[in-house]
């Protein structure tokens, strides 16, 4: 049986579709259809349910799913305990970030990456969570730092830590931030026009349901996605902002904002790390993790760890 061909089928029967199979894969989808035909005439089986809407594994295909995911692991493995040999960890990773997080994280993640595993490849992607949830059960991601995650099949969730988001206002010119600005209420939050991602952002979603239980709705005055975007409007006086305070303190003018605590009650919100539970973490994946954990725990320092 041929590794490459049962990657493929392995990625295609992930996926759903021979065309994100393909462009995962870097590959033509013809010679992607090709391959795992061939393995198909091999087998003697139909292990794919080719239809207009995709591709989905019939029974044969879906036995072949298991075992092609364990030996791929299995081969994975044995090209870092090859490079363990030659003391170093060796294989790919690839990881997702929210946009807010990823401005703080790409840059000293790669650096300890490279520096820690010189010899494994390191692929960063910043994405919203729910994309990234269905990235990291389909295999095209590893891992994924996440907002707000829920509890779901297939996907194993490692609480990182608590974030409490806060109330991002244009700074008047002139204006000292001493003494530092008083908190504000979430009721209080609700009445201010605030320029807000589109659903189903994680932190939108949040926002919504922490005002819906206490009877609150948030007035919407720009929906925009793109963190980016959303501060240069507060700069410009279009409304305020509901975000993690280190989306404000990774801009290039923190000094253009005013960042208020929101209590009363505080809008906390939950960071958790995913990977899937369908495929066992190799070394690499695991060392990642680690470096995930310490990168966030030494940029963003007083964080409180999640119970």
């Amino acid at each position: 049986m041929d590794l490459k061909q049962l990657e493929y089928f392995v990625r295609v029967a992930e996926m759903g579709s021979f065309t994100r199979a393909a462009a995962a894969l870097q590959v033509a989808q013809p010679a992607l259809s090709r391959q795992v035909r061939l393995l198909e005439v091999e087998l003697r089986q139909t292990l794919l349910l080719r239809n207009g809407r995709g591709a989905i594994p019939t029974e044969a295909g879906k036995l072949l799913l298991d075992h092609g995911r364990g030996i791929l692991y299995q081969v994975e493995r044995a090209r870092e305990e090859m490079g363990r040999v030659r003391g170093a960890l060796a294989g790919r990773v690839a990881i997702g970030l929210p946009p807010t997080l990823a401005r703080m994280l790409t840059v000293p993640l790669t650096r300890a990456f490279r520096r820690q595993m010189p010899q494994a490849q390191l692929s960063i992607t910043e994405g919203l969570s729910a994309g990234m949830v269905e990235a990291v059960g389909n295999g095209r991601l590893d891992l994924a730092v996440l907002y707000n995650a829920q509890p779901m099949a297939e996907i194993e969730l490692q609480p990182l830590f608590d974030d409490s988001l806060v109330l991002v206002e244009a700074r008047t010119p002139g204006l000292q931030e001493d003494p530092p600005p008083a908190p504000v209420t979430l009721a209080e939050v609700s009445r201010r026009p605030l320029v807000i991602p589109s659903r189903p952002n994680a932190v939108r979603m949040h926002i919504e349901t922490e005002m819906a239980q206490r009877g609150l709705r948030p007035t919407i005055a720009l929906e925009i996605d793109g963190v980016g975007a959303i501060l240069d409007l507060v700069a410009e006086g279009m409304g305020c902002a509901v975000l993690s305070p280190h989306a404000v303190a990774s801009t290039v003018r923190p000094s253009a904002y005013t960042v208020r605590p929101i209590g009363d009650p505080p809008l906390d919100i939950r960071v958790s790390l995913a990977l899937s539970s369908q495929r066992p973490t190799t070394l690499t994946q695991q060392a990642s993790i680690d470096l995930i954990r310490q990168t966030c725990q030494t940029l963003l320092g007083g964080i409180r760890p999640q119970a």
